[in-house]
């Protein structure tokens, strides 16, 4: 008997509130779906992405492109002075780093294992 006035209430407050909640639909979905990350990118990530997607890299966070190293085809070292210091790993599994300047103009030969480097400038893209 006492279990009657107790589930009455309950039941009857779970259908009324049931009954007065409203579907609240979120932000993302309200604008037809989940929006990308080129939608949502804002500054300095919209503009990496509009360049990548051109096929352009502004500021260099691709993998440069591999040379083979001869005097023909030397190592391209990008540099915004007419200077740059050049660090070369000689061989493979080498723990040692062979740092020289490298200076503009012709290609260089790294000192100890003859790889072929060149200097060639490089703007900032702002």
């Amino acid at each position: 008997m006492a279990a009657r006035f107790v589930l009455r209430p309950a039941i009857r407050a779970a259908v009324s509130y049931r009954a007065g909640r409203a579907f609240v639909q979120s932000r993302g979905m309200a604008a037809g779906g989940i929006p990308t990350d080129e939608e949502q990118a804002t500054g300095l990530e919209k503009i990496i992405m509009k360049a990548t997607k051109e096929g352009a890299d502004p500021y260099s966070i691709m993998k440069p492109k591999s040379y083979a190293g001869t005097k023909s085809d030397p190592h391209l070292v990008p540099s915004i002075n007419k200077k740059r210091i050049v660090g070369c790993v000689c061989e493979e599994d080498n723990t040692a780093v062979v740092w020289f300047w490298l200076h503009e103009g012709e290609a260089q030969r790294c000192p100890s294992c003859g790889a072929h480097y060149k200097l060639v400038a490089h703007q900032l893209p702002h």
